[in-house]
């Protein structure tokens, strides 16, 4: 019997690989899943077929939508769930003594084969109290699934979301980089970050790791340090044991600090050997411009050696962090001349990087200056050189950036992004809706924790316009919503709250993405590029209404009227009865 698993196991791995972070084993879940799925192998009711619900309860970041992610990491986890010997060691040490033996022979035996996952598309929009997700198979397995499937979904749906909201406001023609991993929560949290937010719309990452496991694109450039790292330091006066010049006297790197000076053309034909005197030449002819005259006065010269260090290293990909010094007299005039010293030998320079002051006024006037220098000198496209910024960039501050008007190309986002710092988690919840056929109900005093029972099926309903209407549960058993057949919608808590719609299409949002030893046919698990894909279009399908930031129209999640009247019976069913003395 335990040879058998073992082979049904290895058909599994040999199909789909293991969770990206190999910290996601069976243990990482809470001690209360393993005391469950004991008291449940006690009572002889850990084979009982179950059915549960993964959803959440309310949009982040004060939103009315969220972007569903996580669901291949959950493929992978259960595809490769397995016991071993060492976790069933540690469980010995963690459960009380009086747990029997059977019982961790039971855990060793075990795997997902009798477990199916239905879900909606990874990369989909969703909204509150829909499952995401609906497992079925014997309830002690499924316990010990609940823990790591809300963790890998929870995080990973919620900075999808965030990346989603930050293109919304940025717009389809700015690129967006991710540059959070060195301000995300540890090791994983950057890893899942780049990961989730480029699913959510953004176009690369600085994260090199992510870019080797995901095939994310990467962008990065030079930091402050690489053009500081050209001053060479500060020289005492140990005669009078006084500070030359006030304290302190600079002694700025110089040109001669760079070794080869030479270059060879893009086309390999010439080779310019002295380019730091190029580039010298370029910035003597930027300062003696009549239409460049006042804008700049002597730069800063280890800037320069800096930025010219960095151009003989990476000549069809040079892009500088101007604001070391200052933006306007000495980092864009100090850029231009790299770049123009570049273009005679066949290049073009990629564009500059801002990480501080003030972006809008900052981009303007750089894009003056390149224009500026286009017109001056004939050069094609200069005008046009990229301008990326950064500098604990979010929501707000995009949406401040563009009512003021602004000439920056691509933001580099991370902080605010990849903590989520507008809101720190999205709350999934797990919950038991049927065991054994019999619907099971979750009561609260708050209304907005009852739980949908019932093994459903979730339609979305389209409109004339070909925007999404509503999405509408049903019980499994009820036939679906059909195209332009009117169907009545009720929300599930509130009587008052109901309307028919007539669809013209007619979307199932719950596929097959585990089926076990079922014979179910399941879906494959698309790459990250058509996860992304998906996204795009998903939001490109929305009302705008539903997407503005500010006070956002709430998208309707509905009921069918069966199971709406079902709710409230099995509701008032369940709910003891109080008696007043």
């Amino acid at each position: 019997m335990e040879m058998e698993a073992n082979n049904r196991v290895n058909v599994l791995e040999e199909k789909i690989k293991g969770p990206t972070n190999p910290m996601v084993t069976p243990l990482l879940t809470d001690l209360y899943q393993f005391t469950m799925a004991y008291a449940y192998w006690k009572g002889g009711k850990h084979l009982e077929r179950s059915v549960f619900d993964l959803f959440f309860r309310r949009n982040p970041f004060g939103g009315e939508y969220t972007i569903f992610a996580g669901l291949e990491e959950c493929i992978r986890f259960i595809a490769n769930f397995r016991i071993g010997e060492e976790e069933i060691a540690f469980l010995r040490q963690c459960l009380p003594p009086t747990c029997e033996d059977a019982f961790f022979d039971y855990l060793r035996g075990i795997d997902c084969s009798d477990v199916e996952v239905y879900a909606v598309a990874e990369g989909s929009v969703v909204f509150p109290k829909m499952p995401l997700m609906r497992i079925e198979g014997p309830v002690a397995l499924v316990q010990l699934l609940e823990t790591p499937f809300v963790n890998l979904i929870n995080y990973a749906s919620l900075v999808a979301t965030n990346a989603a909201r930050h293109r919304f406001v940025a717009g389809k023609s700015k690129m967006l980089l991710e540059f959070g991993l060195r301000r995300a929560q540890g090791p994983d949290g950057g890893i899942s970050a780049s990961k989730y937010c480029y699913m959510g719309g953004f176009d690369a990452t600085s994260n090199v790791a992510a870019g080797k496991l995901f095939g994310i694109p990467l962008r990065g450039t030079h930091s402050h340090a690489f053009v500081s790292s050209f001053m060479v330091g500060i020289t005492l006066d140990d005669s009078n044991d006084r500070l030359i010049d006030k304290q302190f006297k600079l002694l700025f790197a110089s040109a001669d600090e760079i070794v080869d000076k030479s270059l060879c053309s893009s086309n390999g034909a010439t080779t310019c050997e002295d380019f730091v005197g190029l580039v010298q030449s370029w910035l003597n002819k930027l300062q003696y411009t009549e239409s460049l005259r006042g804008s700049f006065g002597e730069t800063n010269q280890s800037e320069l050696a800096a930025f010219t260090s960095y151009a003989l290293a990476f000549p069809s990909n040079f892009l500088a962090l101007v604001d070391t010094y200052d933006v306007v007299r000495s980092g864009i005039p100090n850029f231009c001349a790299v770049a123009l010293a570049l273009n005679d030998l066949g290049y073009k320079a990629g564009g500059i990087r801002l990480d501080s002051g003030d972006l809008a006024y900052l981009s303007c006037e750089s894009r003056k200056f390149f224009c500026a220098v286009e017109k001056e000198f004939g050069v094609p496209g200069f005008g046009k050189i990229n301008i990326t910024a950064s500098n604990d960039l979010n929501e707000e501050t995009l949406d401040a950036l563009n009512k003021q008007g602004h000439e920056v190309d691509s933001f580099g986002i991370g902080t605010y992004l990849v903590t989520c710092y507008a809101q720190p988690a999205l709350g999934c919840v797990f919950k038991l809706v049927e065991i054994n056929k019999q619907p099971r109900i979750k009561l609260s005093e708050d209304v907005s924790k009852v739980s949908i029972p019932c093994k459903k099926r979730c339609f979305r309903l389209f409109g004339k316009e070909g925007y999404p209407l509503v999405d509408i549960m049903t019980g499994v058993n009820e036939p679906p919503p059909k195209v332009s057949e009117r169907i009545l919608c009720r929300h599930p808590f509130n009587e008052s709250k109901r309307a028919y719609v007539v669809p013209q299409q007619v979307e199932e949002l719950l596929k097959c993405y585990w089926s076990g030893d079922s014979g179910t046919p399941r879906e494959e698990l698309p790459p990250i590029q058509k996860i992304r894909e998906r996204c795009v279009q998903q939001l490109d399908q929305m009302r705008p209404d539903h997407m503005r930031r500010l006070n956002p129209t709430p998208y309707k999640v509905s009921v069918s009227a069966k199971l709406y009247d079902f709710i409230h019976f099995l509701w008032l069913n369940e709910a003891p009865v109080g008696e007043l003395q």
